[in-house]
C-alpha cells in the first residue's frame, strides 16, 4: 500500500510539473539554447566526478 501511495505522489508531481510547464513556460531562443548546450556537458562531467569522489571516500 505504501508503494502505491509513493507512486501516486510521484505521478501527481510529474503531472503538475507538465501542466505548469505547458501553461507558464516560454520557448527558448536559439542563443539561449546555444549557451546552455555549452554549459550542461561541463556540469554533468563535474557532477559525475563529484559522485565518484563521494563514492570512494
Amino acid at each position: 500500500m505504501t508503494l502505491i501511495m509513493i507512486l501516486l505522489a510521484v505521478f501527481a508531481g510529474i503531472a503538475l510539473m507538465v501542466i505548469l510547464g505547458e501553461r507558464f513556460g516560454k520557448p527558448m531562443g536559439d542563443e539561449e539554447q546555444a549557451k546552455y548546450s555549452k554549459i550542461i556537458p561541463i556540469l554533468v562531467f563535474i557532477l559525475l566526478i563529484g559522485s565518484l569522489i563521494k563514492m570512494f571516500i
